[in-house]
Protein backbone atom coordinates (compact mmCIF):
# COMPACT_ATOMS: atom_id res chain seq x y z
CA UNK A 1 0.00 0.00 0.00
CA UNK A 2 1.22 3.52 -1.16
CA UNK A 3 2.13 6.09 1.73
CA UNK A 4 -0.58 8.75 1.65
CA UNK A 5 -3.34 5.77 1.12
CA UNK A 6 -5.48 4.23 3.59
CA UNK A 7 -6.51 0.55 2.65
CA UNK A 8 -10.45 2.15 2.07
CA UNK A 9 -8.87 3.99 -0.89
CA UNK A 10 -10.39 7.36 0.28
CA UNK A 11 -7.53 8.95 2.05
CA UNK A 12 -5.24 11.38 -0.26
CA UNK A 13 -8.69 11.85 -2.87
CA UNK A 14 -10.72 15.02 -3.06
CA UNK A 15 -13.59 15.47 -1.63
CA UNK A 16 -15.45 15.41 -5.03
CA UNK A 17 -13.76 11.89 -5.22
CA UNK A 18 -15.17 10.82 -2.09
CA UNK A 19 -18.39 11.95 -2.46
CA UNK A 20 -18.24 9.83 -5.61
CA UNK A 21 -17.13 6.80 -4.43
CA UNK A 22 -20.09 7.11 -1.71
CA UNK A 23 -22.95 7.02 -3.84
CA UNK A 24 -21.38 5.56 -6.60
CA UNK A 25 -21.62 8.22 -9.82
CA UNK A 26 -19.74 10.98 -10.91
CA UNK A 27 -21.93 14.24 -10.77
CA UNK A 28 -22.72 15.14 -14.53
CA UNK A 29 -23.48 18.83 -13.46
CA UNK A 30 -23.71 21.47 -10.96
CA UNK A 31 -27.32 20.43 -10.14
CA UNK A 32 -26.77 16.98 -9.65
CA UNK A 33 -23.64 17.77 -7.31
CA UNK A 34 -26.44 19.71 -5.70
CA UNK A 35 -28.68 16.88 -5.37
CA UNK A 36 -25.71 14.23 -3.99
CA UNK A 37 -25.04 17.09 -1.12
CA UNK A 38 -28.39 16.94 -0.07
CA UNK A 39 -28.73 13.51 -0.26
CA UNK A 40 -25.57 13.10 1.92
CA UNK A 41 -27.77 15.17 4.42
CA UNK A 42 -30.48 13.54 4.40
CA UNK A 43 -27.89 10.64 5.00
CA UNK A 44 -26.63 12.52 8.44
CA UNK A 45 -23.14 12.64 6.01
CA UNK A 46 -23.20 16.71 6.07
CA UNK A 47 -25.05 18.74 8.61
CA UNK A 48 -27.71 21.06 7.37
CA UNK A 49 -25.51 23.96 8.27
CA UNK A 50 -22.25 22.88 6.14
CA UNK A 51 -24.75 22.10 3.19
CA UNK A 52 -26.39 25.58 3.97
CA UNK A 53 -22.80 27.62 3.03
CA UNK A 54 -21.86 24.91 0.24
CA UNK A 55 -24.50 25.88 -1.31
CA UNK A 56 -23.84 29.28 -0.59
CA UNK A 57 -20.46 29.24 -2.27
CA UNK A 58 -21.20 27.50 -4.96
CA UNK A 59 -23.97 30.55 -5.69
CA UNK A 60 -21.48 33.19 -4.91
CA UNK A 61 -19.75 32.30 -7.59
CA UNK A 62 -22.30 32.72 -10.04
CA UNK A 63 -23.86 35.88 -8.82
CA UNK A 64 -22.25 39.42 -9.54
CA UNK A 65 -22.21 42.61 -7.53
CA UNK A 66 -25.27 44.22 -8.92
CA UNK A 67 -27.06 41.41 -7.63
CA UNK A 68 -26.55 42.24 -3.75
CA UNK A 69 -25.80 45.79 -4.04
CA UNK A 70 -27.09 49.03 -2.08
CA UNK A 71 -28.12 51.26 -4.82
CA UNK A 72 -27.06 54.63 -4.85
CA UNK A 73 -30.64 56.43 -3.82
CA UNK A 74 -30.51 54.39 -0.82
CA UNK A 75 -26.77 55.23 0.03
CA UNK A 76 -26.23 56.88 3.74
CA UNK A 77 -23.54 59.63 3.10
CA UNK A 78 -22.05 62.60 4.76
CA UNK A 79 -20.68 65.28 2.43
CA UNK A 80 -17.51 66.35 2.44
CA UNK A 81 -18.14 70.11 3.16
CA UNK A 82 -20.57 69.83 5.77
CA UNK A 83 -19.65 70.16 9.36
CA UNK A 84 -19.45 67.59 12.13
CA UNK A 85 -22.57 68.88 13.45
CA UNK A 86 -24.30 68.70 9.95
CA UNK A 87 -23.67 65.26 9.52
CA UNK A 88 -23.54 63.59 13.41
CA UNK A 89 -26.82 62.95 13.13
CA UNK A 90 -26.83 61.33 9.86
CA UNK A 91 -24.26 58.60 11.37
CA UNK A 92 -25.71 58.62 14.80
CA UNK A 93 -29.44 57.67 13.38
CA UNK A 94 -27.97 55.13 11.00
CA UNK A 95 -26.18 52.92 13.06
CA UNK A 96 -23.59 52.16 10.55
CA UNK A 97 -19.59 51.68 11.16
CA UNK A 98 -18.36 53.26 7.06
CA UNK A 99 -19.65 56.20 5.13
CA UNK A 100 -19.30 57.52 1.75
CA UNK A 101 -17.90 61.02 1.20
CA UNK A 102 -19.60 62.33 -1.58
CA UNK A 103 -18.45 65.47 -3.38
CA UNK A 104 -20.58 68.04 -5.18
CA UNK A 105 -22.96 65.14 -6.04
CA UNK A 106 -24.02 61.42 -4.62
CA UNK A 107 -21.90 60.37 -8.52
CA UNK A 108 -18.77 61.92 -7.02
CA UNK A 109 -17.59 59.52 -4.31
CA UNK A 110 -14.33 60.93 -2.75
CA UNK A 111 -13.82 58.84 0.47
CA UNK A 112 -14.68 56.92 3.20
CA UNK A 113 -15.35 58.14 6.68
CA UNK A 114 -15.65 55.53 9.59
CA UNK A 115 -17.12 56.50 12.96
CA UNK A 116 -14.69 55.25 14.70
CA UNK A 117 -12.40 58.39 13.59
CA UNK A 118 -14.87 60.82 14.51
CA UNK A 119 -13.33 60.41 17.94
CA UNK A 120 -10.54 62.56 17.04
CA UNK A 121 -13.30 65.67 16.83
CA UNK A 122 -14.46 65.46 19.99
CA UNK A 123 -11.07 64.77 21.98
CA UNK A 124 -10.10 68.04 20.25
CA UNK A 125 -13.71 70.01 21.15
CA UNK A 126 -12.91 68.71 25.17
CA UNK A 127 -9.08 70.35 24.66
CA UNK A 128 -11.44 73.57 23.45
CA UNK A 129 -10.40 73.30 19.62
CA UNK A 130 -13.12 72.93 17.26
CA UNK A 131 -10.80 72.76 14.27
CA UNK A 132 -11.93 69.37 12.12
CA UNK A 133 -11.52 68.46 8.44
CA UNK A 134 -13.08 65.88 7.04
CA UNK A 135 -10.38 65.32 4.39
CA UNK A 136 -7.84 64.42 7.20
CA UNK A 137 -9.74 61.36 8.56
CA UNK A 138 -11.56 59.99 5.43
CA UNK A 139 -9.79 57.20 3.49
CA UNK A 140 -9.35 56.07 0.23
CA UNK A 141 -12.54 54.82 -1.60
CA UNK A 142 -12.24 51.27 -3.52
CA UNK A 143 -14.56 51.27 -6.72
CA UNK A 144 -15.51 48.02 -8.35
CA UNK A 145 -17.89 47.24 -11.81
CA UNK A 146 -21.66 46.39 -11.52
CA UNK A 147 -20.63 43.07 -13.33
CA UNK A 148 -17.89 41.85 -11.00
CA UNK A 149 -18.34 38.10 -9.00
CA UNK A 150 -18.85 37.93 -5.81
CA UNK A 151 -16.16 35.21 -5.10
CA UNK A 152 -13.76 37.64 -7.08
CA UNK A 153 -14.89 40.63 -4.49
CA UNK A 154 -14.55 38.82 -1.47
CA UNK A 155 -10.90 37.62 -2.30
CA UNK A 156 -10.24 41.35 -2.83
CA UNK A 157 -11.94 42.26 0.13
CA UNK A 158 -9.20 39.97 2.13
CA UNK A 159 -6.55 40.61 0.57
CA UNK A 160 -6.70 44.92 0.87
CA UNK A 161 -8.71 44.83 3.99
CA UNK A 162 -11.57 46.52 2.43
CA UNK A 163 -15.10 46.16 3.99
CA UNK A 164 -16.61 48.44 1.70
CA UNK A 165 -16.72 49.09 -1.93
CA UNK A 166 -18.82 51.70 -3.92
CA UNK A 167 -19.74 50.25 -7.45
CA UNK A 168 -19.94 52.40 -10.81
CA UNK A 169 -21.52 51.24 -13.38
CA UNK A 170 -20.24 51.17 -17.52
CA UNK A 171 -19.88 54.89 -17.95
CA UNK A 172 -18.38 55.19 -14.11
CA UNK A 173 -21.64 56.92 -12.66
CA UNK A 174 -21.72 55.10 -8.69
CA UNK A 175 -24.46 52.76 -9.21
CA UNK A 176 -24.11 52.01 -4.77
CA UNK A 177 -22.24 50.34 -2.44
CA UNK A 178 -21.52 46.66 -1.10
CA UNK A 179 -19.84 45.57 2.03
CA UNK A 180 -18.45 42.53 2.71
CA UNK A 181 -21.24 41.85 5.01
CA UNK A 182 -23.13 41.74 1.91
CA UNK A 183 -20.91 39.17 0.02
CA UNK A 184 -20.17 36.79 3.50
CA UNK A 185 -24.72 36.67 4.42
CA UNK A 186 -24.94 35.01 0.84
CA UNK A 187 -23.06 32.00 1.88
CA UNK A 188 -23.76 31.97 6.04
CA UNK A 189 -27.04 33.65 6.01
CA UNK A 190 -27.69 36.50 8.23
CA UNK A 191 -25.18 37.63 10.37
CA UNK A 192 -26.63 39.19 13.59
CA UNK A 193 -25.98 42.86 14.64
CA UNK A 194 -27.48 45.52 16.79
CA UNK A 195 -30.47 45.41 15.25
CA UNK A 196 -31.09 41.48 15.57
CA UNK A 197 -33.96 40.28 17.24
CA UNK A 198 -33.35 37.72 19.76
CA UNK A 199 -34.54 34.02 18.91
CA UNK A 200 -37.43 33.32 21.29
CA UNK A 201 -38.59 36.80 20.37
CA UNK A 202 -40.36 38.82 17.08
CA UNK A 203 -40.22 42.60 18.10
CA UNK A 204 -36.51 44.30 19.83
CA UNK A 205 -37.07 48.11 21.57
CA UNK A 206 -34.23 50.67 21.13
CA UNK A 207 -36.18 53.59 22.16
CA UNK A 208 -39.64 54.86 22.96
CA UNK A 209 -39.80 55.30 18.93
CA UNK A 210 -37.13 52.91 17.47
CA UNK A 211 -37.30 49.14 17.33
CA UNK A 212 -36.49 46.15 15.46
CA UNK A 213 -39.02 43.73 14.36
CA UNK A 214 -38.78 40.60 12.42
CA UNK A 215 -40.74 40.21 9.04
CA UNK A 216 -42.88 37.03 10.35
CA UNK A 217 -44.19 38.44 13.33
CA UNK A 218 -47.79 37.98 13.60
CA UNK A 219 -49.71 40.63 12.82
CA UNK A 220 -52.29 40.46 15.89
CA UNK A 221 -49.34 40.25 17.91
CA UNK A 222 -48.27 43.46 16.33
CA UNK A 223 -51.26 44.92 16.75
CA UNK A 224 -50.74 43.82 20.54
CA UNK A 225 -47.47 45.18 20.84
CA UNK A 226 -48.22 48.30 19.46
CA UNK A 227 -51.90 49.35 19.91
CA UNK A 228 -52.21 49.10 16.09
CA UNK A 229 -54.93 48.36 13.77
CA UNK A 230 -53.62 46.55 10.96
CA UNK A 231 -56.18 44.30 9.47
CA UNK A 232 -55.22 40.36 9.50
CA UNK A 233 -57.85 39.07 6.72
CA UNK A 234 -55.17 39.74 3.92
CA UNK A 235 -51.77 38.63 5.78
CA UNK A 236 -50.90 37.00 8.40
CA UNK A 237 -47.36 38.28 9.19
CA UNK A 238 -46.29 41.81 9.49
CA UNK A 239 -44.02 41.17 6.68
CA UNK A 240 -46.72 40.43 4.22
CA UNK A 241 -48.45 43.72 5.05
CA UNK A 242 -45.46 45.78 4.18
CA UNK A 243 -44.47 43.98 0.88
CA UNK A 244 -47.75 44.64 -0.24
CA UNK A 245 -47.43 48.33 0.72
CA UNK A 246 -44.22 48.50 -1.18
CA UNK A 247 -46.29 46.76 -4.37
CA UNK A 248 -42.44 44.98 -4.85
CA UNK A 249 -39.97 42.76 -3.36
CA UNK A 250 -38.10 45.77 -2.00
CA UNK A 251 -33.89 45.80 -1.47
CA UNK A 252 -32.63 46.56 2.04
CA UNK A 253 -32.48 50.93 3.05
CA UNK A 254 -35.97 51.05 1.07
CA UNK A 255 -38.43 52.61 3.11
CA UNK A 256 -42.32 52.83 3.75
CA UNK A 257 -44.78 54.85 6.09
CA UNK A 258 -47.53 53.55 7.15
CA UNK A 259 -49.91 55.35 9.36
CA UNK A 260 -47.21 56.17 12.16
CA UNK A 261 -45.10 54.14 11.77
CA UNK A 262 -42.05 54.24 9.40
CA UNK A 263 -40.86 50.87 8.17
CA UNK A 264 -37.15 50.36 6.90
CA UNK A 265 -35.78 47.24 5.62
CA UNK A 266 -32.63 45.68 7.18
CA UNK A 267 -32.75 42.64 5.61
CA UNK A 268 -34.38 40.96 2.73
CA UNK A 269 -32.83 38.12 -0.29
CA UNK A 270 -34.69 38.05 -3.56
CA UNK A 271 -37.88 35.92 -2.35
CA UNK A 272 -38.88 37.98 0.99
CA UNK A 273 -37.94 40.21 3.60
CA UNK A 274 -36.14 39.20 7.27
CA UNK A 275 -36.03 42.14 9.25
CA UNK A 276 -37.75 45.52 9.55
CA UNK A 277 -36.59 48.64 11.21
CA UNK A 278 -39.86 50.77 12.32
CA UNK A 279 -39.82 54.00 13.88
CA UNK A 280 -43.00 56.01 15.17
CA UNK A 281 -43.37 59.36 13.15
CA UNK A 282 -45.67 62.09 13.19
CA UNK A 283 -49.89 61.01 12.98
CA UNK A 284 -50.44 63.98 10.13
CA UNK A 285 -47.20 62.56 7.81
CA UNK A 286 -49.00 60.77 4.93
CA UNK A 287 -48.00 57.51 3.55
CA UNK A 288 -44.43 57.50 1.87
CA UNK A 289 -42.06 54.88 -0.25
CA UNK A 290 -38.90 55.95 -1.29
CA UNK A 291 -37.53 55.89 -4.52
Amino acid sequence: MKEGRSSNGLEGRSWLDKISQVFGAEPKDRNDLIEILRDAERRDLVGGDALAMIEGVMQVSEMQVRDIMIPRSQMVVVERDQSPEQFLPVIMESGHSRFPVIGDSRDEVVGILLAKDLLGYFSTRQQGSDSFDIRDVMRLPAFIPESKRLNVLLKEFRAKRNHMAIVVDEYGGVSGLVTIEDVLEQIVGDIEDEYDVDEDSYIMKYSEKKFSVKALTPIDEFNDYFGSKFSDEEFDTIGGFVLNRFGHLPSRGEVVQIDKYRFEVLRADNRRIHLLQLTKVSKNKSEKISE
